[in-house]
């Protein structure tokens, strides 16, 4: 199984936005904060469904992994939304996110 990674989940978020421009929300910095809050909100749905069924049953094949992985597939879909409407790239993200990981490697 090939990975799949960030760059691709861009590409696919920009196509969207591209499709419905005339229908969802733009993509700018203006409302990147909004784009946040859905993310927010999606990420609460996630917590409910744990919640809810225990992490026994999210880690098992049922309807429950599959809402769960459903609604992770929606934060992830806003949070690159968040990317685009600041204009994040990936190099940025990936420097950051190495140098947090280094220093978290060393932290105990």
């Amino acid at each position: 199984m090939a990975d799949f990674g960030i760059n691709e989940m861009l590409d696919m978020q920009r196509k969207l936005q591209d499709k419905y421009k005339d229908k969802w929300e733009g993509i700018s910095p203006e409302v990147g904060k909004n784009k946040l809050l859905w993310m927010i909100g999606e990420v609460g749905e996630v917590i409910d469904i744990v919640k809810k069924n225990g992490h026994q049953a999210c880690n098992e094949d049922n309807p429950e992994r599959e809402h769960l992985i459903e609604e992770l597939a929606d934060v992830l879909m806003f949070y690159n939304d968040v990317l685009l409407c600041y204009g994040i790239s990936t190099e940025e993200l990936k420097e950051v996110y190495t140098a947090k990981f280094e220093k978290n490697m060393k932290r105990w």
